[in-house]
C-alpha cells in the first residue's frame, strides 16, 4: 500500500534519497533538552528585536508579546528556528522577524491583512503546550501558571506554527499563551475584530446577487423561468423564522396566513421553500423536518401538496431525507478532526510516522467517503429534476446538508453557476441568506456546547472534485476555492461571520457599536489584481458549458484528496518546479489574453506544486517534469484539447488528473 509521499514519488519520479529520516524517531523532540536548538537570522540583538512591531490595521491593538521567540519551519526537525518577536493582537497572532522585509521576494499569495507568519485569531483551532518531550492540549479559558517552553498552534485551514520560548525573557511565553487562550476563543460575538475594524469601506461588488432585496429574488425567478412560485414577504421582520431571509419564494397556491400556520410545525420555522426551477417546471425545494414533539404530519402533507400543485403537470414530488443518508454535523466534525491531525504533523519525524500509514489513516477519517456520498446524492436528485420531477430536500433544521446538496444540484444543472459571479451568488442564496450557521459551525465564538462542523469545506471539496472532472466547465480556479476557505476564517467580512441574516442586520443596527457590513466578494479588499487574476481558470470555455449529468465517476475510487487545500503548508510534499501549477502556468500564457499576474516575475522552475500558497522560498533542484514541459508543448496541447472538448470532459475521471 502506497503512502502519499510514495505515490508522489511513483508518479513524478522523486528519488528515494530524499527520505533521510526513518520512522524510529519519537513524535516530538524536547525543546529544552536540545543543545543544537539555536536561532538563525540576520540579527539576534534583543534591543533590535524590541523595536519590531507588527503591521496593525485600523482598530487593531497589541495585547501581548514575547521577545526572542524561535519559529520553526513547518514540519521540520526543530534543530534551528527563525528568531523574532511574537505578538497577540485583537485580530491576529503575528510573528515579526528581521527577514520580514523579504516578503516581496517570496513566491506566495499576499493578503493585505495578514503576513506569511500571521494567522487570524478566528482561524486558530487548537493550542498545544510543548515541553518535556511531548505536548499538552490547552483548554480555552484556562490560565497557565507554569512556564511555557514551547507552543504548537494548529489552524482550521491546516496551517500550523511551532514556537520555542527557550531564549525569551522569563514569563513572556506564559503571558503570550494566556493572552492567546483568551482572545482566540471569544465568548461573545461583539468581541470579534470585525466590530473594532475602523477602515472606511467602499462597496464595489458587481454582478453578485445578495438576495436581500425583492428585486434580486425576482431576477432569479425570471432567469430560471420559474412557473408556479411567487415571492412572499411573510417573513418581514423575521416573524416567521429568525433563520430565513425577509423575502422567500413559496408555492403560488399557498397563502401567507397558511404559510405562517404551517411554519409553527417545522423546526426553526422553515417550511418547504423554493430554491431553483428547471425549464420544464420541476422545482428544487428545501425544508426542515417536523418538530419532534408534534406527532401528526398534517401540516407537512399540506405543504407538500402545495409543492405538487406548483408543478405545471401536477407531478408528485419526491422527498429526500438527507439526515438518513448523509453525515450529521457531529460525524463530519469527527472526520475533519482526523483529517486535520493527518495534515498537521508537529515535526518531521511525526510526518514520516504518519506517512507510513497514510492511506489507512485517511480511510479511517472517512472524509473522502462523505465527499462521495454528497456527490452521489446530488447527482441522484439532479437526474430526477432532469426527468421533470420536483425534488424536496429535507433534514433536521434545513440549514446544513440542505445548503450543501441544493448548491451541488444547481451546479450540476445550471451553467450560470459555473461562472465566478454565478457561484458567489449561489453561495449567497443557499448558504448566507438561507441561514447556514457559519458562526456556530466554524467556531467563531467559543461555546463548548455548540457543534462545530466544516460543512462549507465539505461543499468546497465537492466542488473541487467537479472542477477536476470537468476542467473546462468552470470559470473559477482551484486557487479561488482554496482562498475562499481561508476567507471563511477571516473575521473582518460579515459574509461568513453570522448564523443568519437577522443577526447580521441587528449587528449593523446596534446602537453602541454598529458593525460595518463588509462583503467578502469584494476581493480587492484582500488581494492585488495580480493575485485575483489567478482566481480565473485558464481552461474555461463558456461554449462547452452544459449540465453535468453525464457524470458517472463520483464514487470513492474516482475521487482525489484535495492536496492544495490540505497539504500546502507541508514542505516535504512541495515539488519545486513541479506539479499541476506547471500546466496552469503554460495554459495562462497560451490561452488567456495578456494581463498582469504573479507569474510574470517567475520562471517555470520557480513554480511549485502548491503555488501560489507556498510560504517559503522555492530553492533546490529542478524536477525532471520541467524538462519534459520545456522540450515539448505536445503534452500541454493534449491536456488542453482533452479538457476543453465538451462531452469529453467526463473522460478525465478515467485518465486521471495530476495533483
Amino acid at each position: 500500500m502506497f503512502s502519499l509521499f510514495t505515490m508522489n514519488k511513483f508518479r513524478l519520479g522523486i528519488s528515494d534519497n530524499t527520505r533521510r529520516y526513518s520512522s524510529t524517531f519519537k513524535s516530538f523532540i524536547g525543546l529544552e533538552a536540545d543543545p543544537e536548538c539555536q536561532p538563525y537570522g540576520n540579527n539576534h540583538d534583543e534591543s533590535y528585536l524590541e523595536q519590531f512591531t507588527p503591521k496593525l490595521l485600523q482598530g487593531e491593538m497589541v495585547v501581548a508579546e514575547a521577545q526572542n521567540v524561535l519559529l520553526y519551519r513547518p514540519v521540520s526537525d526543530h534543530k534551528s528556528g527563525q528568531s523574532g518577536v511574537l505578538f497577540v493582537t485583537n485580530f491576529k497572532l503575528s510573528f515579526v522577524t528581521s527577514e520580514g522585509a523579504d516578503m516581496d521576494e517570496m513566491n506566495c499569495q499576499k493578503n493585505f491583512f495578514l503576513g506569511p507568519n500571521d494567522v487570524c485569531l478566528s482561524n486558530v483551532d487548537i493550542l498545544y503546550q510543548v515541553g518535556g518531550g511531548g505536548k499538552k492540549k490547552l483548554i480555552p479559558g484556562q490560565s497557565l501558571s507554569d512556564r511555557v517552553k514551547g507552543l504548537f498552534v494548529v489552524c482550521k485551514n491546516m496551517k500550523s506554527f511551532s514556537f520555542c520560548f527557550k531564549f525569551s525573557p522569563l514569563g513572556h511565553g506564559k503571558a503570550l499563551t494566556n493572552a492567546l487562550l483568551h482572545h482566540a476563543y471569544p465568548r461573545r460575538h461583539q468581541l470579534l475584530f470585525a466590530y473594532d475594524y475602523r477602515e472606511t469601506y467602499n462597496p464595489s461588488v458587481k454582478d453578485v446577487l445578495s438576495f436581500r432585496e425583492a428585486g434580486e429574488w425576482g431576477t432569479e425567478l425570471a432567469r430560471t423561468q420559474s412557473i408556479g412560485w411567487r415571492l412572499s414577504s411573510v417573513n418581514h421582520d423575521f416573524q416567521l423564522s429568525t433563520s430565513l431571509p425577509q423575502w422567500i419564494v413559496v408555492s403560488s397556491t399557498v397563502l401567507d396566513w397558511q404559510l405562517a400556520e404551517a411554519a409553527r410545525h417545522f423546526r426553526c420555522g422553515r417550511p418547504p421553500l423554493w430554491c431553483w426551477s428547471s425549464a420544464s417546471g420541476a422545482a428544487l425545494v428545501r425544508t426542515a423536518d417536523i418538530i419532534p414533539t408534534i406527532t401528526d404530519r398534517v401540516q407537512e402533507n399540506i405543504m407538500l401538496e402545495t409543492v405538487r400543485k406548483a408543478h405545471p403537470k401536477l407531478t408528485q414530488p419526491i422527498v429526500l431525507d438527507l439526515a438518513k443518508d448523509l453525515p450529521s454535523p457531529k460525524e463530519l466534525d469527527i472526520s475533519f478532526n482526523k483529517l486535520r491531525d493527518l495534515c498537521t504533523p508537529d515535526s518531521l519525524p511525526q510526518f514520516w510516522l504518519q506517512d507510513k500509514e497514510f492511506l489507512p489513516l485517511l480511510e479511517s477519517s472517512r472524509w473522502l467517503m462523505y465527499v462521495s456520498q454528497c456527490l452521489i446524492k446530488s447527482v441522484e436528485a439532479a437526474r430526477s429534476l432532469e426527468k421533470d420531477i420536483t425534488v424536496v430536500l429535507q433534514e433536521r433544521d434545513g440549514r446544513d446538508m440542505c445548503c450543501l446538496v441544493s448548491s451541488l444540484i444547481q451546479l450540476l444543472l445550471d451553467p450560470f453557476y459555473h461562472t465566478l459571479s454565478g457561484f458567489q451568488s449561489l453561495i449567497q442564496k443557499e448558504w448566507v441568506v438561507m441561514g447556514h450557521a457559519f458562526c456556530t459551525r466554524l467556531g467563531h465564538v467559543f461555546n463548548p456546547e455548540a457543534q462545530q462542523s466544516p460543512l462549507f469545506l465539505l461543499f468546497l471539496d465537492c466542488v473541487w472534485q467537479l472542477t477536476i472532472l470537468y476542467p473546462s466547465q468552470f470559470q473559477f480556479s482551484e486557487t479561488y476555492l482554496t482562498t475562499l476557505w481561508d476567507a471563511a476564517h477571516l473575521n473582518i467580512f460579515d459574509t461568513f461571520l453570522f448564523d443568519c441574516d437577522r443577526d447580521r442586520l441587528l449587528a449593523a443596527m446596534e446602537p453602541n457599536n454598529p458593525l460595518t457590513l463588509r462583503c467578502v466578494w469584494n476581493w480587492s479588499e484582500q488581494f492585488s489584481d495580480k493575485d485575483t487574476s489567478l482566481f480565473i481558470n485558464p481552461l474555461y470555455n463558456p461554449s462547452n458549458s452544459s449540465n453535468l449529468l453525464s457524470l458517472d465517476c463520483v464514487t470513492l475510487p474516482h475521487l482525489q484528496l484535495w492536496a492544495q487545500a490540505y497539504f500546502r503548508f507541508t514542505p516535504p510534499l512541495e515539488l519545486v518546479g513541479g506539479g499541476y501549477p506547471q500546466f496552469d502556468f503554460f495554459a495562462r500564457s497560451t490561452l488567456l489574453p495578456p494581463s498582469p499576474t504573479p507569474l510574470d516575475d517567475l520562471t517555470v522552475d520557480q513554480v511549485g506544486s502548491f503555488y501560489p500558497f507556498t510560504q517559503w522560498r522555492t530553492t533546490g533542484s529542478v524536477h525532471p517534469l520541467n524538462h519534459s514541459l520545456k522540450m515539448s508543448t505536445l503534452s500541454l496541447d493534449t491536456t488542453i484539447e482533452s479538457s476543453g472538448g465538451g462531452g469529453d470532459d467526463a473522460t478525465s475521471c478515467e485518465t486521471g488528473v495530476m495533483d
